[in-house]
């Protein structure tokens, strides 16, 4: 049994895919994978049970990544092909069972319209990461075991979606301090190394003591590990927050200019906390993600805390 999973470029997107991609490895005891994928994605499939080859897509002018990639993929023959990138390859490559997406929907969730490519809308497959040991040794070094941990992700892939550090560093003391929900905790501070100048400020205002500052030192797979030793998560609707909701872990995404309705974390211990503006007003004229500012202003502390609290009690409740 071949299997060919080709996923999405963006980190979230290729998270939210792993409950089909886990469903199908679990239906197939012992088959063989190969994931293609964008590049930033790469590095979620690393330990996938059975993986035979990891393709990473560069985009490429003329949509020339889709002959690079029928040209590594034409000579083998594949029992399952899933395609959620709707590209040529579902057309292209014979395979003995083919699965493609369909037109994109943002009236749903995306994992619920995932789940239809499989026809798993009844038991909606949940995100599924694998991991090595060296993984976990890494994690295990990176936040050793002590005083609970709140993680945080206060940046984003543009800044519009970025809630500013000045109300991540007043939540992070009231989640922390004596009535907190973590009292005394650690802080783990979580992002890709290009997004450190986002981060620097925040940095900057956690005592040396709590302050486990993890922004470019892991891969994918390291930062879930050690999501997975982490209390609670806060951060910004990005890639990051979705990796803490695959972990298990409380999980609170911040929305403004992205909607919650299709990209709230997944999960039974997840939450989400929205600008007072609604998604669909939030945009000014002639809007360009590249040089906007951040769009968070309407969530404040007090709003953020407040769903924080809740999830927190929702996880005591749980035996979480």
């Amino acid at each position: 049994m071949r299997i060919l999973f080709i996923t999405a470029t963006r980190v979230g997107d290729a998270i939210l895919s792993t409950g089909l991609l886990n469903h199908l490895i679990q239906e197939n005891p012992g088959a063989r994978v190969t994931v293609a994928c964008g590049p930033a994605a790469a590095d979620l499939f690393e330990a996938v049970p059975g993986l035979e080859n990891v393709i990473v897509l560069d985009k490429m002018l003329m949509s020339l990544h889709w002959p690079r990639l029928w040209a590594h993929t034409i000579r083998e023959r594949w029992d399952v092909l899933v395609d959620l990138r709707n590209s040529p390859m579902y057309y292209l490559l014979p395979a003995k069972k083919s699965y493609t997406m369909g037109r994109r929907r943002h009236d749903v969730h995306r994992l619920r319209q995932l789940a239809s490519v499989l026809g798993l809308e009844e038991t909606l497959p949940t995100p599924c990461l694998w991991t090595r040991e060296r993984h976990r040794k890494r994690a295990v070094e990176l936040i050793p075991d002590g005083c609970p941990v709140l993680a945080v992700g206060p940046t984003a892939n543009w800044k519009a979606k970025t809630w500013r550090p000045e109300n991540f560093a007043e939540l992070i003391e009231r989640l922390t301090g004596p009535h907190g929900i973590l009292p005394g905790g650690r802080i783990a501070i979580l992002g890709c190394d290009d997004e450190r100048p986002m981060a620097l400020h925040l940095i900057k205002t956690i005592p040396e003591d709590r302050r486990i500052d993890l922004i470019g030192r892991l891969d994918l797979l390291e930062a879930y590990a050690c999501l997975e030793r982490c209390s609670f998560y806060v951060g910004n609707d990005s890639g990051l927050m979705h990796l803490a909701a695959a972990a298990g872990i409380p999980t609170l995404g911040l929305f403004g200019p992205s909607p919650a309705k299709s990209y709230a974390p997944w999960g039974p211990l997840t939450e989400v906390a929205q600008t007072t503006v609604p998604y669909e007003k939030i945009f000014p004229p002639n809007f360009d993600h590249k040089t906007s500012d951040s769009l968070m202003d309407s969530l404040t502390v007090d709003a953020a805390e407040t769903a924080a609290r809740k999830l927190w009690a929702r996880a005591r409740e749980a035996g979480a």
